[in-house]
């Protein structure tokens, strides 16, 4: 019977260390208050407006890169409502497009919708930094799943944004997106 209380404490404690990793010292704690006294500022109506380009990888539950890719970007604001329009070119030869329909507040939060977005994407700009959080459905042809999305882009001091998101499912990590944005050389 001491055994069996012994594996149990075990099981709990390491399941207590994995929530205590993942929720409070990995990539989804970060906070935009981690990041509001630094600088340069990222304004979303100025650093995400004009024609972009997009390069990233996709790495699988695994860590491997499943999926590389491009994409043209093209955001127009009016006052604080946006309108981002994203075509992705992967790899495998396939294409993805994408509307974000994008509403910022005063305080710097954001609000996105796009058509694959269940609901309303939340977000906010904090120094040089933007973190959006939303739950995303995969296409029919990648099983249809809704994901729950953390979304980190960061402004490099040459305008450069940098992105990582994490995507999950029941709260374990499925696939991950490293990539740039930069304005498009026209």
């Amino acid at each position: 019977m001491n055994a069996w209380i012994y594996m149990l404490l075990g099981a709990l404690l390491t399941l207590a260390l994995v929530w205590l990793r993942t929720h409070r010292a990995g990539f989804v704690a970060q906070r935009p208050q981690d990041y509001e006294d630094e600088g340069p500022a990222f304004d979303v109506r100025k650093h995400l407006n004009g024609p972009l380009l997009c390069e990233g990888v996709i790495y699988g539950p695994m860590g491997r890169v499943s999926s590389r890719f491009t994409a043209d970007f093209h955001a127009v604001w009016d006052g604080n409502s946006g309108v981002m329009t994203e075509k992705f070119l992967y790899d495998d030869g396939s294409v993805q497009n994408r509307e974000w329909r994008l509403e910022l507040t005063g305080d710097g939060t954001i609000r996105a919708r796009a058509d694959d977005v269940v609901g309303t994407g939340m977000g906010r700009q904090s120094g040089p930094t933007v973190l959006l959080r939303y739950d995303i459905r995969l296409p029919k042809e990648s099983g249809g799943h809704v994901l729950n999305t953390v979304d980190w882009m960061y402004l490099t001091p040459n305008g450069t944004i940098m992105n990582r998101s994490q995507f999950r499912k029941f709260g374990i990590k499925v696939a991950e997106l490293v990539a740039t944005m930069r304005p498009k050389e026209t």
